[in-house]
C-alpha cells in the first residue's frame, strides 16, 4: 500500500532543498530521487494504417507505485487504440483483438523502461478484449468497426480498463467504462470476480448502469487499511436521462466493503459541467483521496491560462451518505428527483446532502516547471505526504475522426507519449 510520511519527516529530508526542487525529494525507504519527468521511450509499433504508426504505448489510464520497489510503476491501458467513426456512436478500432494490459515500468535514469505487460484475461484463462459489451451485459451503446468499416460485434469478455489498485497480495482491482465493471484479478492478470450492478452476490448499486457512454468509473483505489474499495464515475450518471441533468456538476463517488460487499454512495461536486471531469481517485488515508479533475484540452503557452487540470483532496468523513436501501435504478430520489437532478451545492443542501469536502492541492497548469502538454491526465500515485505523480493517456499515439492521424502535442510538436510527472505540493496532504 501507498505509505505516507510525517510532514517533520519530509522537512527534515527537504531542509536543505530549494523550494521548488523536485530532484531533491529523497524517498527516505530506498534513498531515491525523483526526476520532474519521467518519459516511456521508444515503446513497440503495435501496427500501422497507412502512414500513421499505432504505438503500445496506451498506458496511463491510471497508474500504481510498486510498495516494495519504489523504482517501480504499473501502468493500465484503456480498451485498445481506437478513434471516433463517421457513423453515430460508432468507434474504429485498429487492433480489434488488443488486450487490455497493465505495463510494468522501471524508473531509470530519469527515463520509464519498459519491462514486461500483465495482459487481462478471465476466470478461464482466455485474454479479454476492448470491444463493447452486449445489452444488458454492460453494453454502451457504442458500435465497434474495424478499419475497413467491418462491425466488429460485442463481447461479454470486452473491457474498457481505466481504474486500477493493487491489493497487499498483489493482485489487481480494475474498474472500467463498460459496465461499469469493477473486477478483480489475481497477480497474473487472471479474473477471480466480477462486480456490476446485475450480478448476483456482491455487486454495484443498481443505478450506476446508467453512467453516461465512455464516461463510467473512471477512477479506483484501495484505501490503507486494505478493506474498502473507493470508485468515482467520471461524469454525472444520465439519471434519469441526458436531458434532466443538464448542467449537472454531481458525480458519485461508492465505497465497497471487500469483505462484505457493502456499499455507501457520496457526492463529488465537479467545478464546471462543460469539463470532460474526473479522471483519477487515490487513496491518502482510509477517509481521504486526492482527485484529478479535468478538460479535455491541449495546453500552448497561449492556452495554458484556459486549461483546466487540478487535483483536489477530498475528505468522505463528513458527507452524507445518499444510498436508496430498495437499490432503485434511479436510486435514492428527492421530492421524486434523482441526486443528478438535484444539479447543484444549493440544491443539495436544500435536501441536508454534503458532498465531500474538496481542497485544491495541485494544479498541472502552474505547479508542474514545464508546460504540460498533454490532453489526458488521467493517472495519480502518492509517493509521499509533499509529493505526488500524474501519468497521461497518450491514445497509443493516435486520434482523428474516421481517419487515424498521429497524435501530435501542440505545444511540443511531437507525438504523445506515455508521461510520468512528479509534483511537490505546496502543502501537504493531511
Amino acid at each position: 500500500m501507498k505509505r505516507l510520511y510525517s510532514v517533520l519527516g519530509i522537512a527534515l529530508l527537504c531542509a536543505s532543498c530549494s523550494k521548488d526542487d523536485v530532484s531533491k525529494i529523497i524517498d527516505p525507504i530506498v534513498n531515491l530521487t525523483y526526476p520532474d519527468k519521467a518519459v516511456a521511450m521508444d515503446p513497440k509499433v503495435l501496427g500501422t494504417i497507412g502512414e500513421v504508426k499505432v504505438y503500445n504505448g496506451g498506458y496511463g489510464s491510471s497508474m500504481v507505485q510498486d510498495p516494495n520497489d519504489k523504482t517501480v510503476f504499473y501502468l493500465l491501458t484503456d480498451r485498445g487504440p481506437n478513434i471516433d467513426g463517421t457513423e453515430k456512436d460508432s468507434k474504429v478500432f485498429a487492433n480489434p483483438m488488443f488486450t487490455p494490459q497493465i505495463g510494468k515500468f522501471r524508473l531509470k535514469d530519469n527515463v520509464l523502461v519498459f519491462e514486461s505487460a500483465i495482459e487481462l484475461k478471465n476466470k478461464n484463462g482466455v485474454k479479454l478484449n476492448g470491444l463493447p459489451n452486449p445489452e444488458g451485459k454492460g453494453g454502451s451503446g457504442e458500435k465497434a468497426l474495424d478499419t475497413n468499416g467491418k462491425d466488429l460485434g460485442k463481447s461479454e469478455d470486452g473491457i474498457d480498463s481505466e481504474g486500477l489498485a493493487r491489493a497487499a497480495d498483489g493482485s489487481w482491482w480494475v474498474s472500467d467504462e463498460y459496465g461499469p465493471h469493477i473486477v478483480h484479478f489475481d497477480a497474473s492478470g487472471k479474473e477471480i470476480e466480477r462486480i456490476n450492478p446485475w450480478t448476483t452476490g456482491k455487486k454495484l448499486p443498481l443505478v450506476f448502469a446508467k453512467r453516461r457512454p465512455n464516461r463510467g468509473m473512471e477512477g479506483l483505489t484501495i484505501t490503507p487499511d486494505g478493506k474498502t474499495l473507493v470508485g468515482i464515475m467520471q461524469f454525472p450518471l444520465y439519471n434519469p436521462s441526458k436531458d434532466a441533468v443538464k448542467n449537472s456538476l454531481i458525480i458519485r463517488i461508492v465505497t465497497m466493503d471487500i469483505a462484505t460487499g457493502n456499499t455507501k454512495q457520496y457526492v463529488y461536486m465537479m467545478e464546471r459541467f462543460d469539463l470532460q471531469a474526473v479522471s483519477e481517485i487515490a487513496a491518502v488515508s482510509n477517509s481521504t483521496f486526492i482527485v484529478l479533475e479535468r478538460d479535455g484540452a491541449y495546453a500552448t503557452e497561449e492556452t495554458r491560462g484556459d486549461v483546466f487540470k487540478k487535483i483536489y483532496q477530498i475528505d468522505l468523513a463528513s458527507a452524507t451518505d445518499i444510498s436508496d436501501d430498495n437499490n432503485g435504478e434511479k436510486g435514492r430520489l428527492f421530492d421524486g428527483k434523482s441526486v443528478e437532478e438535484l444539479k447543484d451545492a444549493a440544491t443539495l443542501a436544500k435536501y441536508n446532502i454534503k458532498p465531500v469536502t474538496k481542497t485544491l492541492v495541485a494544479d498541472l497548469m502552474k505547479d508542474i516547471k514545464e508546460l504540460y502538454p498533454h490532453d489526458k491526465a488521467e493517472g495519480l500515485a502518492v509517493i509521499n505526504s509533499s509529493l505526488i505523480a500524474v501519468c497521461n493517456d497518450d491514445d497509443f499515439g493516435v486520434t482523428g475522426e474516421g481517419i487515424y492521424k498521429s497524435k501530435i502535442l501542440p505545444a511540443i510538436k511531437t507525438v504523445d507519449k506515455n508521461s510520468i510527472y512528479f509534483i511537490k505540493l505546496k502543502t501537504p496532504l493531511k
